[in-house]
């Protein structure tokens, strides 16, 4: 069994300490991983207001945030604006690049798309993505192959978008299997690797699930027939939840199951059909998301698609 493993970085402290941390246990497994990083500024602190919506507020007690994020993160950017992750610790992102892990773009402001995705046009998009692939670039030497949107927040006019950069795959849905966007009845040429496994702030506090048995538990869901692709946090299997994840790549490989990045996927694949991506909800996550639509066809597209803002 196969699980394609991708590690999300969207904080100034999940890049200095997480990434670090989180190379430190992947060598010591012998496994490479794929990288998405947000390089601009650490703005996440000023999600705070939306602790005025219960669903978020809900979320925040169960997973015991204060906890598992730490206090620098959660006030990041609310009184001043944040730093500027890809200047400060360009370094670090080097440094996973050259460990052999895939490096993608995760974000240029981690904050702002969650927040204003909704309403943002195809120029703001592109400025968007513009600045985190350009920024990402200099900081490699070369353009970064891949991309995954924060939160799993994709509409139409961002995979327009993104399908004028020359990225080889992107992640940017939750989904059951491997396909080619359809926007406007069109597929486009970059392929979209779907995460199919749910996240530790999605599941932890919910039907009975804690630390101590949420090993088994994501463990369970892996089936060999089926792709798997996990998505963890830097800021929460690279810190706080650290142990936790050694332990899980150790169960897991003593049951035989490999680790690869994301891209390795689409070298065994022969024919990827087309499908659509509409919205929806996943159980223990806050508002929309971006979802594979099973039936393949384009459909009722939802909020968050096919809209001009």
């Amino acid at each position: 069994m196969k699980i394609g493993l991708r590690i999300d970085v969207d904080t100034f402290r999940g890049t200095k300490i997480g990434v670090p941390n989180l190379c430190r246990t992947l060598a010591k497994h012998d496994i490479r991983a794929s990288f998405f990083f947000s390089v601009g500024p650490d703005n996440m602190g000023r999600h705070l207001w939306r602790l005025l919506r219960p669903g978020f507020f809900i979320k925040m007690l169960r997973t015991k945030a204060a906890n598992l994020y730490g206090w620098d993160i959660l006030f990041k950017g609310t009184f001043r604006p944040g730093p500027i992750i890809g200047e400060r610790l360009a370094p670090i992102i080097i440094s996973a690049a050259q460990e052999g892990h895939e490096i993608g773009l995760h974000a240029w402001d981690h904050h702002a798309w969650q927040v204003h995705i909704d309403t943002m046009d195809r120029d703001a998009i592109r400025r968007a993505l513009g600045k985190g692939f350009d920024q990402l670039t200099r900081i490699l030497g070369k353009p970064p192959v891949c991309s995954a949107v924060p939160a799993w927040k994709c509409t139409d006019p961002v995979l327009m978008e993104k399908n004028r950069i020359p990225f080889i795959y992107n992640s940017d849905c939750r989904g059951k299997s491997i396909f080619h966007p359809i926007v406007d009845g069109k597929k486009l040429s970059q392929p979209q690797i779907p995460v199919t496994l749910p996240t530790y702030d999605e599941v932890v506090g919910n039907k009975g699930i804690s630390d101590v048995n949420y090993n088994p538990y994501i463990l369970s869901l892996i089936k060999p027939e089926k792709l798997n692709v996990l998505t963890v946090h830097a800021e929460v299997e690279g810190i706080s939840c650290a142990s936790m994840f050694d332990q899980f790549l150790k169960a897991a490989r003593s049951k035989g199951i490999s680790f690869n990045p994301l891209g390795a996927f689409l070298q065994e694949e022969t024919a990827i059909d087309g499908a659509s991506m509409v919205s929806g909800k996943v159980p223990g996550r806050d508002g929309w998301i971006s979802i594979q639509d099973q039936n393949k066809e384009s459909g009722p597209r939802g909020p968050g698609f096919g809209f001009t803002p």
